[in-house]
């Protein structure tokens, strides 16, 4: 068991790369959110609750991302054989046992050191449930890529949620602020483009998975994530813009890079793939955002 799980976790899901994908998550927009509401460092107090948060943005996307594999098996044994468990070299009870078990220890770290915002982490849950089920419609929205699109990836902005509800009552912060509001969308926009660009492909490269492109045209899909690129940027120059304003114009550089990038595909489909460009501008984007706050918490507002 241990090796198919090996198997599936180095193809599916990495988990130091995820554990640390957690942390800079959760800090990400835990920091921000402190900074931009003038919290000074000797007010900083970072501890096991942090890294409860963390964890448990870890374990959730863990949980998705095995929810994911399973409720889509059938699928995938047809369109992508090769994946661990279509291709049996993983076993469906191999990862409910250890998801069961990883969930179990989240639930109780969460009882444990995170009481006071744990109607938050139910939240989180319940709509983590919600999803696996297909919020009980599965006939309606499994064929549709749109709607799995909007009922599934707000999931993104609840985790937001968690981390800035956490945030907000530690140290005693306003609630409702532009700072939250912007807070709340920053990683919900870098994985809603992700998810479209992953299913926009060039006419020749169509097959029988559904994609974006195929439903509404490249150029129309493509067009989309622009604008949703735009606006992502948008909370990022809100979010750091109290900072550092030497991240705003790597920041405005990133955003003319990609709007280049997009055009270039419009025109040529075929050149390159688009999602491949998609991610190393989120990456740059992310990366951006973190020596962000590496750089006030060292040199202060620049």
């Amino acid at each position: 068991m241990l090796k198919r799980l090996q198997i599936y976790f180095m193809e599916r899901y990495p988990i130091a790369a995820r554990l640390l994908l957690g942390v800079i998550v959760f800090l990400e927009i835990h920091f921000i959110i402190i900074l931009n509401q003038g919290v000074s460092k000797d007010q900083f107090d970072i501890g096991i609750q942090e890294a409860v948060g963390a964890f448990t943005v870890f374990a959730f996307l863990m949980w998705l991302r095995i929810a994911d594999d399973l409720k889509d098996f059938e699928t995938d044994k047809r369109l992508f054989p090769d994946r661990p468990l279509p291709s049996g070299r993983v076993l469906k009870k191999d990862v409910m046992i250890v998801c069961t078990l990883v969930q179990a220890i989240t639930v109780a770290l969460n009882v444990i050191f995170m009481r006071e915002n744990i109607i938050f982490f139910v939240i989180l849950y319940v709509y983590g449930y919600l999803m696996s089920m297909w919020f009980f419609q599965k006939a309606k929205i499994q064929p549709s890529l749109p709607l799995a699109l909007v009922t599934h990836n707000p999931v993104q902005a609840i985790i937001n949620l968690y981390i800035i509800a956490f945030t907000v009552r530690k140290y005693d912060l306003p609630a409702i602020t532009l700072t939250n509001i912007m807070a709340l969308w920053t990683l919900y926009f870098p994985a809603l483009i992700w998810e479209i660009s992953r299913k926009i492909r060039a006419p020749k490269e169509e097959n029988d998975y559904t994609t974006y492109s195929k439903l509404f045209g490249y150029k129309r899909s493509t067009l989309f994530v622009l604008i949703l690129t735009i606006m992502d940027i948008v909370t990022n120059f809100i979010l750091v813009w109290n900072l550092n304003k030497v991240s705003v114009c790597v920041l405005g550089i990133l955003v003319s890079w990609m709007t280049w990038k997009f055009t270039q595909f419009i025109k040529n489909p075929e050149k390159f793939k688009l999602v491949s460009k998609v991610e190393t501008y989120t990456y740059c984007q992310e990366s951006t955002m973190l020596l962000t706050i590496v750089a006030f918490l060292v040199f202060g507002k620049v």
